[in-house]
């Protein structure tokens, strides 16, 4: 649980491993998933590395793999995926594997052949079967002597007398074929043009469409037959066929052969319809059971090419017997690891075991925090923006509290927090079916992965909802109203400005026991000056504390690193800056609140109260309050003059000390060191300035500031900037704050415009048609609340409190310039179905 506080303590190590036992150990370590390796061999190229030839096999074996599982999606056959992990098998093993893939792939292939080539063959018999029914109507109409006009338009006037008498046998010449339909128009063109109209063209379509045996695709075909005269016009016909990709088929002239022919081809394919399906049923089967292993094979092969791909990072020893490596681990690990080397061992059947030492580095170690399925939404959140250096505060637990709650304070409402809510909770119960469906929809999945930060923020907009007493722009009457009206009902219904009065009967004078009174809901005039004047104020307040705590965690990383000089000059001056001038802010609000009051007489009522951003400007400006009304006072309380004035003095204070302390520390410290000649030495002065070594002598600059290398004038520009950055940011931080009020009262607003707007439309209705209108406008309504005001609204103030958190609070004590700790982890590389990624690698 402290690595939750606070990165994990990390350790780099080198690690021998003899060559018979290296497979075995990288394999449990994998299993582990608690080592990250590094390269040593970044020179080399990823073809001349000593395991090259083993990755390219399992590279092979995947591509098998996903052709096999190409062919079975295409057929829709399930795969069994049983959710288990099978272990990386034996190197041995890898040559059944092959065997197995290559003996499915090659019979595979070999049915999809003979499946093309019948199919085919099939088509051909198709077209030919369409080709004799279609063609044999053409016959007709050409021997029918009503068609003469076509005969004298082909042959000539001449001829066509000819032909039309008795004894005068002048035979035409013919192609017939079929051609896809939307090439047919252009087709025709093409004959007229080139040929010069001296042939003749039937064409009709074939109504169902035909199985592209290529593809599998259907297309719609049509048939056609040419008749022409003399061989020169075949020849060009032929070409012109052969131009748009026709197929032509040989079709007798004699009405005898053709039905002859018919019969022939209707056998040939009712036989090819039952070798057909023989070969589909046989493909099928083959697919089936490769469904059934698809899944355990894809983790085999990728944790055998991950396992080489590993080794292919370590370096050999001179006697070519022993491999090494180097590998980031946690600490608090390195027993766990030892003890998967040692089962890596004993599995291999080696008897020298192998060797994990501590190095000693002046590198910067990986980040590392354990999370679980509750924290890992949270710290995605901030490593979002930037991973943490090494050992620095990790803003991740106290974001799993206030990020839900200043959402909240923007989306306050018990109604929408409900159903927020709700959906959370249904993916938090349902998560194990959720997670096993495994899709790759982006949209859902970040919905999925931070399904416990949904949940959170419902909870919690429904506690904000019942402190501003907001349901779905409505108020819950729970315990009364501390108002009361008593003018009569005439006097109520004809004064539409009619207000009341605080300070009379009208109000009891105790407050309300929880949240916000229901009497505000049916205010019209003051509503919302009310309600801007309370969620304005609440908005700072809770943004003065927010940004208090996050300078208080800078404390414990300057205190963890050791570095005095950045609590002396850093945190106690910024400290004490925000709290003399905006904590001291937050402070004249509850002081206001306390003091004034309508049923007080003055100075202290109601229209005494002065304004507490007036009085915040003339504390910084140092000006003069201005004169206030009769009887009343200019300060809230004795000697404010005095305590602003003071406050005012020692923020002003503060920044020379931010600018220049640590500079001149620094200048001090180098001095006293070159007086002493303590050559690459570093004296007890500058240590409270630079980091330490931890982790086994790693060196890690997460929190502190290393500045043995840097030029002075570096110092001094990266101090003026820090100082003027945070001084300038205090007053703008604060009024970033104030995103609080205006999405709450634009929420707040928003959902009240949406009842008045569409709900109320169906509750003015009466009798049989207000139901039916109102059951309409409901559905109406709700698909409106559900996509604006929950959807939208909720992401708009998700997006803005990211941003507080962001900038706003991390910036106070939180780098963010780390890298990530990526352990070597079957889990994760069979997830995203690649290599493993590790520190140096190319």
């Amino acid at each position: 649980m402290g690595s939750l506080f606070r990165s994990e303590e990390m350790t780099l190590c080198q690690l021998f491993l003899q060559s018979e036992a290296a497979y075995a150990c990288v394999s449990e370590l994998g299993e582990l998933g608690l080592v990250q390796f590094r390269d040593l061999n970044p020179d080399v190229n990823v073809f001349q590395r000593k395991f090259v030839n083993e990755v390219r096999r399992c590279d092979e074996m995947e591509r098998k793999l996903r052709y096999l599982e190409k062919e079975i999606k295409k057929d829709g056959i399930p795969m069994l995926d049983t959710g288990e992990s099978p272990e990386a098998p034996q190197p041995r093993e890898m040559i059944d594997l092959e065997a197995t893939f290559e003996k499915l792939e090659n019979e595979l292939r070999e049915v999809n052949q003979n499946a093309e080539a019948l199919k085919r063959n099939f088509l051909e018999l198709t077209e030919l079967k369409h080709i004799l029914r279609k063609t044999q109507v053409f016959f007709d109409e050409m021997a029918d002597n009503q068609n003469e006009d076509e005969q004298a338009q082909l042959l000539g006037e001449e001829a066509g007398v000819r032909a039309s008498q008795p004894g005068q046998n002048l035979k035409l010449g013919f192609v017939a074929g079929v051609i896809l339909r939307e090439r047919l128009a252009a087709f025709e063109r093409m004959l007229w043009r080139a040929c010069r109209g001296n042939v003749f063209l039937r064409q009709a379509m074939i109504e169902s469409p035909l199985e592209d045996p290529s593809n599998g695709d259907q297309v719609y075909k049509s048939v056609f037959i040419i008749f022409f005269q003399g061989d020169q016009l075949k020849t060009r016909v032929k070409k012109i066929c052969e131009g748009f990709r026709a197929t032509l088929y040989p079709c007798p002239e004699a009405p005898a052969d053709r039905r002859e022919m018919a019969m022939g081809v209707m056998t040939r394919i009712e036989d090819l319809n039952t070798v057909l399906g023989q070969t589909q049923d046989h493909r099928h089967r083959v697919l089936v059971a490769a469904a059934k292993n698809l899944k355990n094979w894809f983790v085999k092969v990728r944790k055998i090419k991950a396992i080489y791909h590993t080794l292919n990072l370590f370096n050999l020893d001179v006697t070519q017997k022993c491999l090494i490596a180097e590998c980031w681990v946690p600490v608090l690990d390195i027993e766990t690891i030892q003890l998967a080397l040692r089962r890596g061992t004993e599995r291999s059947g080696s008897s020298v075991p192998p060797i994990l030492n501590r190095m000693q580095t002046f590198e910067n170690p990986p980040t590392y925090n354990r999370t679980n399925k509750f924290t890992k939404a949270f710290q995605a959140l901030i490593d979002a923006y930037g991973v943490a250096s090494y050992r620095e505060m990790n803003p991740a637990p106290y974001t799993i509290i206030t990020f839900p709650f200043l959402f909240a304070v923007m989306f306050g409402d018990l109604g929408h927090g409900t159903l927020m809510a709700l959906f959370g909770l249904w993916m938090i119960r349902k998560e194990k079916g959720l997670a096993a469906q495994k899709t790759t929809n982006e949209i859902w999945n970040i919905f999925f992965g931070g399904r416990y930060i949904i949940f959170l923020m419902g909870v919690f907009s429904m506690y904000t909802g019942l402190i501003y007493n907001d349901i779905f722009s409505k108020s819950l009457n729970i315990f009364g109203s501390h108002w009361h009206v008593n003018y009569n009902k005439t006097t109520v219904l004809n004064n539409k400005h009619l207000q009341l009065n605080p300070s009379t009967v009208d109000y009891e004078g105790e407050p309300y026991p929880f949240g916000m009174d229901p009497i505000w809901q049916v205010a019209t005039a003051n509503k919302i000056i009310f309600q801007n004047s309370y969620k304005m104020k609440i908005s700072i307040i809770l943004g003065v504390i927010h940004m208090i705590f996050g300078v208080s965690l800078s404390l414990h990383n300057h205190t963890y690193f050791k570095n005095r000089n950045a609590v002396l000059y850093e945190f106690i001056p910024q400290l004490v800056f925000l709290v003399m001038m905006f904590f001291y802010l937050a402070l004249l609000m509850f002081i206001k609140w306390n003091r004034y009051a309508a049923t007080n007489s003055p100075p202290y009522s109601a229209g005494c109260a002065p304004s507490i951003l007036i009085t915040f400007i003339d504390m910084v400006l140092g000006n003069t309050p201005k004169t206030p009304l009769e009887g009343c006072e200019s300060y809230m309380y004795a000697g404010q003059s005095l305590f602003q004035s003071l406050f005012r003095f020692i923020a002003l204070c503060c920044i020379p000390v931010m600018l220049l302390g640590k500079p001149l520390k620094i200048i001090q410290a180098r001095r006293q060191a070159n007086r002493q000649n303590l050559t690459g030495a570093t004296s007890d002065a500058e240590v409270g300035m630079t980091n330490g070594t931890a982790g086994g002598g790693a060196g890690h600059g997460g929190g502190g500031d290393n500045h043995e290398e840097e030029e002075l004038s570096e110092i001094c520009i990266h101090q003026g900037i820090h100082t003027i950055e945070f001084v300038l940011g205090s007053v703008s931080h604060t009024a970033s704050y104030l995103r609080l009020w205006a999405l709450s009262l634009a929420h707040a607003q928003l959902a009240e415009v949406l009842w008045n707007m569409v709900l109320s439309i169906g509750l003015r209705q009466e009798g049989w048609t207000g139901g039916i209108m109102l059951t309409i406008v409901f559905a109406f309504w709700a698909i409106l609340t559900i996509g604006i005001l929950v959807l939208m609204e909720g992401l708009s103030a998700f997006l803005h409190t990211l941003r507080l958190h962001w900038v706003e609070f991390q910036s106070k004590f939180y780098k963010g310039t780390g890298y990530a700790f990526q352990p070597f982890a079957f889990d994760q590389i069979i997830e995203n179905g690649g290599t493993p990624a590790v520190e140096g690698a190319e």
